[in-house]
């Protein structure tokens, strides 16, 4: 099968390459999936599992990638709850070849089935950034009705997901970005939106939640916008400044298939606006992966051309 590997930490982006591997193969409990569209993060080259295995040993050539929708092709010995031919989507384990590639083999119990309604590129773009942005709100933030939130990066993946559910809770939304995120944010159902490169952050008032994707300064300033009792969720880094009377959280993404359930769910109910960006060939993963953030969404590589629905391995 192809795939993208890489084998140098040192050399980035530059060092992905498509390449071919053997087919993978389907441990216990595990499906192999037929890749249709992949999602990525441009940071997991910098991530330690991204070359190392859960006992830390050397994994390279390793394969990038870790959402992905497509179609059940294998099952693992004692693997339930899925069938062959069944489409799915999910997120790959964080210390296994991930999603961009023909094929991968994932833990069953971290794919979701996925109604026929809803596209694989949309699907792929969902995992990390919906979960991410429900478990940054309501399992760390304890957002609830009628409360404040700042989202910071509110237009990017995980924010504008943010945007739509804090808004959908009945809490007040207070976005942040660049001045060409604005009306992107404010459409998503934002009440109020900042410019971070000539706005005073401070001018956000008292917040019950701060959910950051940013870091630096922002994430470091952001703790004297939490009222007492309130609570400052980052995935950036764990926070050097706190809160004077509240919590600091710093989380990464667990998978769930039961959220993303729901989350499909709301896609499906029209509740739920999932940002889809460039659509890419896995050819063109490795520039993909090099670009800076698109204006428009998240890129995502279409494994299997659309409307293709066989193949070889």
């Amino acid at each position: 099968m192809q795939a993208i590997t890489v084998h140098d930490r040192d050399a980035g982006a530059g060092g992905l390459a498509l390449t071919d591997l053997p087919h993978p193969h389907a441990a216990e409990n595990d499906v192999v999936v037929r890749v249709h569209a992949a999602g990525f993060t441009r940071g997991e080259l910098d991530w330690p599992a991204t070359w190392t295995d859960r006992a830390g040993r050397d994994r390279t050539p390793s394969v990038p990638g870790h959402e992905l929708s497509g179609v059940v092709e294998e099952l693992g010995y004692g693997t339930t709850g899925l069938t062959v031919g069944q489409r799915v989507f999910g997120l790959a384990d964080w210390t296994r070849n991930g999603s961009l590639a023909e094929y991968t083999a994932v833990e069953a119990r971290n794919l979701t089935p996925l109604p026929a309604d809803v596209d694989h590129t949309v699907a792929a773009a969902l995992p990390v950034s919906g979960l991410t942005a429900w478990q940054g709100l309501f399992d760390h933030g304890r957002l609830t009705t009628g409360q404040t939130v700042v989202i910071h990066g509110a237009a990017g993946g995980v924010g504008s997901i943010a945007v739509q559910l804090a808004r959908e809770a009945g809490a007040r939304v207070i976005a942040t970005g660049r001045a060409a995120d604005r009306d992107t944010a404010l459409a998503l159902g934002a009440d109020a939106f900042l410019d971070l490169e000539s706005d005073r952050l401070q001018d956000a008032g008292e917040a019950d939640v701060v959910l950051d994707v940013i870091g630096g300064e922002i994430l470091d300033r952001s703790a004297a916008l939490v009222r007492p009792g309130g609570t400052l969720v980052t995935i950036a880094a764990p926070p050097v400044v706190t809160p004077e009377n509240g919590r600091a959280v710093f989380f990464v993404v667990e998978s769930d298939r039961v959220r993303l359930a729901d989350l499909v769910q709301r896609v499906r109910d029209g509740r739920l606006r999932i940002p889809v960006g460039e659509v890419r060939p896995l050819a063109e993963a490795p520039a993909a992966f090099a670009a800076g953030r698109g204006r428009h969404g998240r890129t995502i590589i279409r494994v299997v051309p659309e409307g293709d629905g066989a193949g070889s391995r």
